[in-house]
């Protein structure tokens, strides 16, 4: 998996995404503390949105898309959308492994563990937070969302709605976890990247 992004892309040439995804989510963890604040003095006017992507719905959310292409697939004796299932799936927890190693590393702080009046710098390396539970870099939710989203996108390119469905979806999911104040938006934005990547250079790819 680390052989794919950035190592695979720069391999080929192709640093500009490598230094995007980099410039862009540094620039998002300078905004962070900037970002933050709004949804939380915000909270109450979105509060019925933000019902809708609970974090256990949006678990949910994610995993309904390839198990439903699974029990489709097999009701209809489809082995492409039976494949597509089962690597939707694949590629779901193969992004696990490098958002867990990151969460691990940076073991940083929720937007919703900071507390009122408190500020939202210094939330990295803010210790005793496991990458099972708490730590916030990356967004584990938006990288699955985004993994499973970009391996149908890719196998129904054909169909146009396909594409532009998924990832709205996978969208929503991820700037829900940012007003929720689940996490910040350098989280989301780099869990989506690692998501995007590992499905469309790993499990994709050698499709």
């Amino acid at each position: 998996i680390w052989g794919v992004f950035p190592m695979r892309v720069a391999h080929g040439h192709h640093w500009l995404p490598v230094v995007a995804v980099g410039g862009v989510t540094a620039g998002l963890i300078f905004a962070d503390p900037h970002i933050a604040p709004y949804f939380r003095s915000h909270a109450k006017n979105i509060d019925k949105v933000n019902d809708v992507y609970d974090p256990m719905i949006s678990t949910g959310e994610i995993v309904a898309l390839p198990a439903s292409l699974l029990a489709f697939g097999y009701a209809r004796h489809d082995e492409y959308q039976v494949s597509t299932g089962l690597l939707s799936a694949l590629a779901y927890g193969d992004s696990v492994v490098p958002v867990l190693a990151l969460k691990a590393i940076t073991r940083r702080e929720r937007p919703s563990d900071v507390p009122v009046g408190g500020s939202f710098t210094g939330t990295f390396f803010n210790g005793g937070k496991s990458p099972l539970k708490g730590s916030s870099f990356p967004s584990a939710h938006a990288t699955a969302a985004f993994s499973v989203a970009t391996v149908v996108a890719y196998r129904y390119r054909n169909h146009k709605w396909v594409p532009p469905l998924v990832y709205a979806m996978a969208t929503a999911i991820g700037l829900s976890r940012i007003s929720t104040q689940a996490h910040f938006a350098s989280d989301v934005f780099l869990g989506s990247a690692i998501g995007y990547s590992v499905a469309r250079f790993e499990t994709v790819r050698p499709q």
